[in-house]
């Protein structure tokens, strides 16, 4: 069973959310970088750039698919995680940690995420 921190807020997509003082740090969840394998490469939004919550946003590339990366909330991409762009296996060795991908400056507030008992739920559903 994949780890579902408490204190982060999830997609359906499998983005992973952490919010303070306005800005939320994105990742992608365990249990997404389990299923697509082997990360190989990254594209993350600009800093700068406006992103839309549900709208993609991004790519990951692994050695099995290729996949969409979801923005999961509206704002503007603050900064974007340099080491994962030049080392895609970061996101799969700490993918809550060292493997975080952008930061959003939130438009409004985070209401669509799940929180990690709902998180838990869908993924189970999808076991």
């Amino acid at each position: 069973m994949s780890t579902v921190p408490d204190h982060l807020s999830y997609t359906a997509e499998h983005e992973w959310v952490s919010v303070s003082d306005g800005i939320a740090r994105v990742g992608i969840t365990e249990y997404a970088a389990e299923q697509l394998g082997d990360i190989v490469y990254v594209q993350l939004p600009e800093a700068g750039a406006s992103i839309t919550g549900g709208e993609p946003c991004g790519e990951l590339e692994s050695t099995k698919s290729v996949s969409d990366l979801f923005a999961p909330v509206t704002g503007e991409v603050v900064d974007v995680n340099q080491a994962v762009a030049d080392d895609p296996a970061v996101v799969n060795n700490d993918p809550f940690g060292e493997g975080w991908l952008f930061t959003v400056r939130l438009d409004g507030p985070a209401d669509e995420l799940l929180d990690s008992d709902e998180y838990t739920a869908l993924i189970q559903e999808g076991e």
